[in-house]
């Protein structure tokens, strides 16, 4: 019965799961239609709502903040130390049990730390634990190592979080929540706490029987050899200076301790202080930390820049959905409005956050990236979590657990992951659904924890 569930979801996932692009464009035609029967502007009022500053154009500075998360990420996950590393970590694994369960601890730290650096990790962990230990099921091993990207929305780099950790505006409001209040939350920290303690089991419990299980050929997962470089030129030479190398590291880590130094010296919180920028900018020189040399680091960064296309072109149509979204006609009435004013007549305090969940969770997957799905939800929810008296905190962070959620079932970033293993989704999809089933229950309970005892 779990097989013919799981094989029939995906066999429609693939059947009928296009490119997230055009799911962008979709989306665009229907908001354009909808707004302009809400509003009563006409059609080219509605193109200049769509194609303006603030709107196509309203998140330039965003979409590159989210590109760099990926990529700064990948690149640093790609670093030939930390590959070392994670074969250290891979050398515990004694059996399938401890396999399953150390990729699955691993991949769900790395993804709370930050999602692009997750999602090459875990996968390159699981092609080391695969070498060691021959009879574990590779495919549950890569599903264990792409599940810790439930978590990601969550953590340190969360696009939502971050994003009104420095305050963020909607139409004429600015909705502000540091990052005490989301992030590290105490029950947004006991959710991430059960999945991380709980789904390794969860995830050895679906290891097939032995006549079941399918393994890998280690010959096969050999790693890539590292890039060799001839050094003959003046150019070459101040490509690879470990003088120039060091005093751009330098530069780097002085800043953030400083910045640091100056939040601490005023009194502020080193956790509110954290954003997008700080976040990236960390990243970025742990990167070149790790990578030891100014020229690997540009080439592992253009290794990964190919990851961030889907979100270069998404955006500026999430971006315009936005615009037209929060579009208001001359009596003050918006789309946004309108469907924010229903949410806050069917919903009370305790079911708002967790029907915002639930929605978050389907609509990811039609916007398939966490800041795109902020652009489209953010305009409804915040405003109708402010009538309510609802913390801007807890309405943020119930899109983005929404949003990380069906990530399970939603291939569109399992694609990196699947690209280091060579599989496909439909190898990894079916042992997902469980995930899925688990890490909904412990959200849904936690919401409603969240509104019971905060």
């Amino acid at each position: 019965m779990f097989k013919k569930f799981t094989n029939g979801c995906v066999n429609v996932i693939n059947r009928w799961l296009p490119d997230p692009f055009l799911f962008a464009i979709i989306l665009s035609i229907v908001v354009f239609i909808f707004a302009m029967l809400g509003t009563g502007m006409g059609p080219i009022q509605m193109v200049q709502s769509w194609g303006n500053a603030s709107g196509f154009w309203g998140l330039l500075a965003f979409a590159m903040q989210m590109a760099l998360v990926l990529v700064l990420g990948s690149a640093m996950a790609s670093a030939p130390v930390f590959k070392r590393f994670l074969a250290r970590i891979a050398s515990i694994a004694k059996n399938k049990r401890s396999a399953i369960v150390l990729t699955t601890f691993v991949s769900v730290i790395c993804c709370w730390l930050n999602w692009g650096f997750g999602l090459i990790a875990g996968a390159l962990l699981a092609k080391e634990m695969a070498k060691r230990i021959r009879d574990v099921d590779y495919r549950l091993l890569i599903a264990s190592a792409y599940s810790g990207f439930v978590i990601w929305h969550a953590g340190l780099s969360g696009s939502i979080p971050l994003t009104i950790s420095g305050g963020y505006t909607i139409g004429e409001e600015t909705y502000q929540a540091g990052m005490n209040q989301t992030v590290f939350h105490p029950m947004n920290l006991i959710m991430c706490g059960l999945i991380l303690v709980l789904m390794p089991f969860v995830n050895y419990a679906m290891h097939p029987d032995e006549e079941h299980t399918i393994t890998v050929d280690p010959s096969l997962l050999e790693s890539d050899e590292e890039r060799t470089y001839r050094i003959e030129t003046p150019a070459d030479k101040m490509e690879h200076s470990k003088i120039l190398w060091a005093i751009t590291v330098i530069a780097g880590f002085v800043w953030v301790i400083q910045y640091f130094a100056g939040i601490v010296k005023s009194g502020g919180s080193i956790a509110n202080a954290l954003n997008l920028n700080v976040v990236n900018f960390i990243f970025l020189f742990l990167g070149l930390l790790m990578h030891g040399d100014l020229r690997r680091y540009v080439d592992a960064i253009g290794d990964a820049a190919g990851g961030s296309a889907g979100v270069l072109l998404q955006f500026p149509f999430y971006a315009g959905i936005m615009g037209m979204m929060v579009a208001k006609n001359p009596d003050g009435v918006s789309l946004a409005g309108i469907i924010s004013d229903f949410f806050v007549n069917i919903s009370t305090d305790t079911t708002f956050p967790l029907w915002t969940f639930l929605s978050a969770g389907i609509v990811n997957f039609f916007v398939p990236s966490g800041g795109g799905q902020w652009a489209v939800q953010g305009p409804i929810v915040m405003p109708a979590a402010a009538k309510m008296g609802i913390e801007p905190g807890r309405a943020g962070m119930a899109i983005a657990w929404g949003d990380q959620w069906t990530n399970m079932i939603q291939p569109f970033w399992a694609l990196p992951a699947l690209g280091v293993a060579g599989l496909s989704a439909r190898d990894i999809m079916g042992f997902l659904v469980i995930v899925l089933l688990f890490t909904g229950i412990v959200a849904c309970g936690g919401f409603l924890c969240w509104a019971a005892f905060f």
